[in-house]
């Protein structure tokens, strides 16, 4: 292994201990603008793989942005999905029924 990639490895294991550490301490009621600021980021994160997607060369490179596409698109629907049915909890429901 290079040091480069040492480097970027150990700097990914820093930041999934990190992340955990962040996230684990969230509370419920900011878990919501949590999900749509997460969501947010999974749309750069489509866009990206489709520019990935749009230059690539070989039926390889092609396959792995194809799915690398639609994982991104299956994250950001359901993100917004979850979100928009936590959303429906804090509704009143309608009385005159």
């Amino acid at each position: 292994m290079t040091e480069t990639t040492i480097g970027l490895f150990t700097i990914f294991v820093l930041s999934v201990f990190v992340g955990f550490e962040v996230i684990s301490k969230v509370s419920s009621t900011l878990h919501t603008p949590l999900m749509s600021g997460a969501n947010a980021i999974h749309g750069v994160i489509l866009v990206g793989s489709m520019i990935v997607l749009g230059s690539g060369h070989g039926a390889a490179q092609l396959t792995l942005g194809f799915i690398a596409v639609v994982l991104a698109t299956i994250n950001v629907v359901g993100g917004f999905v979850v979100t928009d049915r936590m959303l429906e909890m804090f509704k009143g429901r309608d009385r005159r029924k």
